[in-house]
C-alpha cells in the first residue's frame, strides 16, 4: 500500500519549497569561507548559511524519487539529512564546490531511504542491487514497450549485461516490484485456519546462542578496552579518533589537534595498530592472564 500526504502536509511542502528556491546561490569564494568557519570554528550560523542555499538540491532530487510512492516531504527530511552530513564531511581546501560534494550524499541519503521503506522486505544490499532496484523500472520500459507485465529472456539479458548483474538477480528484482507485501495475517490453506506468519521458519537465535554471542561480545570489548590502555597517551588519542570514534577525524585534522604532521600521525596510527593487534592475540592465547577466564 503507497504512503499518501495529508493536504496539510502537501501544503507545509510547497511553502517550504517555494521558500526554498527564493535563498539565491553562493558564490565559490562565500563558500569556501563558510566552510571553512563551520569546519575550524564550528560556528552553526556558517553551517545554516552555507546548507540553505542547496536545499533546491533536495528538493530537485526528491522529485526523481516520487515514483515510489513515498511522500514528498519525508524525502525532502531524508535529503537535507544526507545534506547536513555533506556538511560535517566537506573539506574546502579540496577545491571542489559544495553543492557536488553534497549532491552525492542527498542522493544516497534518499536511495537509503526508498530501499528501507519502499517494501517491507530489504530489496536490495549490494551496490550492484541498488543500482538495480533503481533502474530496472526505466531500463524495462525501455527495451520493451509493449507494456508486458514481466521481461522475456531478451530483455534480462540485456538488462543484467548493462547493469553488470546475473540473470537470477534481474528475475527476482522484476519478481518483487511487479509484487507487493504480503500481511503475516493473510489465511491460507482450504480451510484458512492457519496464518502466513505460522509457515515461516524461525530464525531468531535461541537462549544458548544469545548467551555465547553476549559472551563473545564482551569479551572482545574487554580485549580492545585492554590493548587500548597500554598504548601511550598520543597514541590512544589517535586510535580513539581514527578508528574507534563513529565519525573519524581526518589525518590532517589530528595532526593540527596533536601538533605534528599528518605523516607523522599516519606513523604512529601504523605503529599503534601493530601493538594493539599484538595485545589481542596475546590476550586471546592466554585468557588468564589478561582476566577473561570469567
Amino acid at each position: 500500500m503507497g504512503y499518501v500526504d495529508t493536504p496539510q502536509t502537501q501544503r507545509a511542502n510547497r511553502r517550504f519549497m517555494k521558500s526554498a528556491m527564493r535563498i539565491p546561490l553562493l558564490d565559490e569564494k562565500t563558500e569556501s569561507e563558510l566552510a571553512r568557519r563551520w569546519r575550524d570554528q564550528k560556528d552553526e550560523t556558517a553551517l545554516w548559511r552555507l546548507v540553505t542555499p542547496y536545499m533546491r538540491l533536495v528538493i530537485s532530487t526528491a522529485s526523481r524519487f516520487r515514483s515510489y510512492g513515498l511522500p514528498v516531504g519525508d524525502l525532502i527530511q531524508e535529503g537535507n539529512v544526507g545534506l547536513m552530513q555533506a556538511a560535517a564531511r566537506f573539506d574546502p581546501d579540496r577545491k571542489v564546490r559544495f553543492s557536488t560534494y553534497a549532491n552525492w550524499w542527498i542522493r544516497s541519503s534518499m536511495q537509503e531511504f526508498v530501499l528501507r521503506n519502499w517494501s517491507i522486505v530489504r530489496t536490495g544490499t549490494t551496490a550492484a542491487q541498488k543500482s538495480l532496484f533503481f533502474n530496472l523500472r526505466r531500463l524495462k520500459a525501455r527495451i520493451d514497450r509493449s507494456g508486458a507485465t514481466y521481461l522475456d529472456d531478451s530483455g534480462k539479458e540485456q538488462i543484467a549485461c548493462k547493469l553488470k548483474v546475473s540473470l537470477r538477480d534481474v528475475s527476482m528484482m522484476e519478481s518483487r516490484l511487479s509484487g507487493s507485501d504480503r500481511s503475516l495475517n493473510t489465511p491460507v490453506g482450504e480451510t484458512g485456519e492457519k496464518e502466513w506468519q505460522d509457515m515461516l521458519a524461525e530464525e531468531r537465535p535461541g537462549p544458548e546462542e544469545i548467551v555465547a554471542e553476549h559472551s563473545e561480545t564482551t569479551a572482545r570489548s574487554k580485549w580492545i578496552a585492554n590493548a587500548v590502555a597500554d598504548l601511550n597517551p598520543r597514541e590512544q588519542t589517535i586510535i580513539r579518533e581514527r578508528r574507534l570514534s563513529e565519525d573519524g577525524l581526518t589525518l590532517e585534522a589530528l595532526g593540527r589537534q596533536l601538533g605534528i604532521s599528518k605523516e607523522r600521525v599516519r606513523q604512529i596510527e601504523r605503529e599503534a595498530l601493530k601493538k594493539l593487534r599484538a595485545s589481542i592475540l596475546r590476550q586471546i592465547n592466554d585468557p588468564v592472564s589478561a582476566g577473561l577466564s570469567a
